[in-house]
């Protein structure tokens, strides 16, 4: 399914859920709709009010983002990600199915898929529950962090027995 087909599903989604709940239908929110569903991979608000503010032909407030994030959550059009040291969203509809490495040190966050662990994860049964999709994430230490680190005890080494020699 092509990028503008996939946009105007869910901006018909929005409007019906809009429509259902009583909101009002606004530009400003069917912007922040299209923007979102152009982003490939996570988002968080900082990011995309600033691209909202750079590219956009509507200027939105952060109050109206956060809003309107909020409704894309309870419409099922966005997912939302706590992450270690922030939230991250991404679009939820016609997603594929991917994974998330989580630096536990800097935060940083990768999407990875893997067939064989999707697979096993789809033939779970679970008991009296049917699964409409999951998230997965792998929480440890980057190379960038691990190298970094490994560096620091080196080198606290070495100052240590230097120091040790002195004595």
């Amino acid at each position: 399914m092509g990028t503008s087909e996939v946009k105007d599903i869910v901006k018909q989604i929005f409007t019906e859920y809009l429509k259902a709940n009583g909101y009002r239908k606004t530009l400003e929110r069917f912007a922040i709709l299209d923007k979102i569903y152009s982003i490939e991979g996570c988002f968080d608000i900082d990011s995309l009010y600033f691209q909202m503010m750079n590219h956009e032909k509507f200027r939105v407030s952060r109050a109206t983002l956060y809003n309107t994030i909020i409704l894309l959550i309870n419409a099922r059009l966005i997912i939302k990600h706590q992450l270690t040291h922030s939230s991250q969203y991404e679009r939820s509809y016609n997603r594929e199915t991917h994974h998330h490495l989580i630096c536990t040190q800097c935060g940083s966050s990768v999407e990875f898929s893997n067939e064989m662990l999707q697979r096993a994860i789809g033939n779970i049964r679970l008991n009296r529950f049917r699964m409409s999709h999951y998230s997965l994430y792998i929480y440890g230490m980057c190379n960038k962090c691990n190298r970094r680190n490994k560096r620091e005890q080196r080198n606290n080494k070495e100052s240590s027995n230097n120091n040790n020699k002195g004595k």
